[in-house]
């Protein structure tokens, strides 16, 4: 059985060199790298975009591994209102939200913890929203060989609100389903109903 541990442990070298390149965009915005409240922020700013990016070093499929167990059960098993925090690839400006992760197993169940890291693991990336939906479905449908996978993420991007076209109240939906989600509507529609809400299907 694959072991996995998570470790917020960062390369001190690579840390090193971010430190100075954030001491760089410090000058070169006309701030004071020299000034109290800024003398330790490269080094803060290197250390919280080595967490923000530690996803990159790690296999989401082996958290799946860790806490596989063998079970008969086929009813759907839903996890909610998982929290997302990741940073947009084409500003590097953080969207956040929730996950909400569904799966129907065939054989196999997995700890429920797991979910959740999996979310992580992919949301630790410089993203997209849509690509992040898609790899969290994958990874769980062939990790485990479930019945069908759903997953829909609801999130806030800073890059459009803090700027560009600065709607600060827009909320992107993103979905993606595999097995009996996409080929059984009532499936997929007491999915939507559990993960989303009332709301789900009002014209």
């Amino acid at each position: 059985m694959a072991i996995y541990e998570r470790k917020d442990i960062w390369d001190e070298e690579a840390v090193g060199d971010l430190t100075e390149h954030f001491h760089g965009i410090l000058e070169r915005i006309g701030e004071d790298p020299q000034r109290e409240g800024l003398l330790k922020t490269p080094e803060r700013a290197a250390k919280a975009m080595a967490v923000l990016t530690s996803g990159n070093g790690v296999n989401p499929a082996d958290i799946l591994k860790s806490a596989l167990f063998t079970e008969p059960s086929d009813e759907m098993v839903l996890v909610r209102d998982i929290e997302v925090y990741s940073l947009c690839e084409h500003h590097m400006l953080p969207f956040f939200g929730k996950a909400h992760v569904a799966y129907i197993p065939d054989g196999k169940i997995v700890g429920l913890s797991k979910i959740p890291r999996v979310v992580d693991a992919f949301s630790r990336r410089l993203q997209v929203q849509e690509r992040l939906t898609e790899q969290v479905r994958d990874c769980i449908q062939d990790t485990l060989g479930a019945k069908g996978v759903a997953i829909v993420i609801e999130a806030r991007h800073l890059c459009m609100q803090m700027r560009g076209v600065e709607k600060q109240n827009t909320i992107t939906t993103t979905s993606a389903f595999t097995g009996l989600f996409l080929t059984d509507p009532k499936t997929r529609e007491e999915f939507m109903r559990l993960a989303v809400g009332s709301s789900y299907g009002r014209g």
